[in-house]
């Protein structure tokens, strides 16, 4: 599968920098995030770690504008993140989403094109050159006029990822991308996943294999409703880190809730 390169944040700095500050979320009297901070910025993959429980969800969605938060602030490119930004796709776990829905992969990935074109202008040449050229990307032409009932769940994500494309979006916000997919799949996706990263946007997923993270991701945030470390992979995912984030984790426990 050949992943063309996209109109995207290709050889971004540090404008294309991702800062969450000090945020907190509240659903009433649950405190789903206490003063979590960290930054990264275009060209990386970033997994969100943690239990049950631990916000990571949330911070997802607060992150693409589609929850309040109750204290801090989140940038993007230097710019207060108070609402859904086209520059930031949202992909929510597939369990979420209603796949009885009738329409195509195809239509799926219109939707993308929705914000640039508004939801009441006829499409344009560039918006349908934009689906193709997603479609294309993700493997997915031979696919297009199929229901998406109909798919699997590798292809239900690269549905996902090629709606996010078409919409042109610089940052992937994704939430148990993995969850339920065969081994073929998840080695699809995590390729996918590093070449959106290597050609220059921020990838952040929530992540629960503990085996693959080193294979896939630069970077790592624990998170246990607060921050407990952010960084290279190299520095963060360790033992100690692990263990305060899900106590003493069994011998050869590969998955985590």
């Amino acid at each position: 599968m050949t992943h063309e390169t996209h109109d995207s944040c290709d050889h971004c700095d540090h404008h294309h920098e991702l800062v969450v500050e000090n945020i907190d979320v509240r659903y009433r009297a649950v405190h789903a995030l206490e003063d979590v901070s960290f930054s990264t910025s275009c060209g990386s993959c970033v997994a969100l770690i943690g239990p049950n429980g631990a916000g990571k969800s949330t911070l997802l969605k607060a992150i693409a504008g589609l929850m309040p938060i109750g204290a801090g602030r989140i940038l993007w490119r230097g710019t207060s993140v108070g609402k859904w930004s086209r520059e930031i796709a949202y992909l929510p776990q597939r369990e979420d989403v209603d796949w009885k829905f009738p329409i195509t992969v195809r239509g799926v990935v219109r939707m993308g094109r929705y914000p640039n074109a508004g939801w009441w202008r006829p499409f344009s040449k560039a918006d349908g050159a934009a689906v193709d050229k997603a479609l294309e990307a993700m493997g997915l032409m031979d696919l297009e006029n199929r229901q998406i009932s109909e798919l699997s769940g590798g292809q239900q994500q690269r549905v996902f990822l090629a709606r996010a494309l078409a919409q042109e979006a610089h940052a992937f916000l994704l939430d148990e991308p993995f969850a339920g997919l065969d081994r073929t799949s998840k080695a699809t996706l995590a390729a996918l996943l590093r070449d959106l990263a290597s050609e220059g946007r921020l990838v952040v997923a929530s992540h629960h294999d503990l085996d693959t993270v080193k294979d896939i991701y630069d970077e790592v945030l624990l998170l246990k409703r607060k921050r407990i470390a952010f960084g290279a992979v190299s520095e963060v995912f360790t033992e100690a880190h692990l263990n305060t984030a899900f106590g003493s984790l069994a011998d050869g426990r590969k998955e985590v809730a």
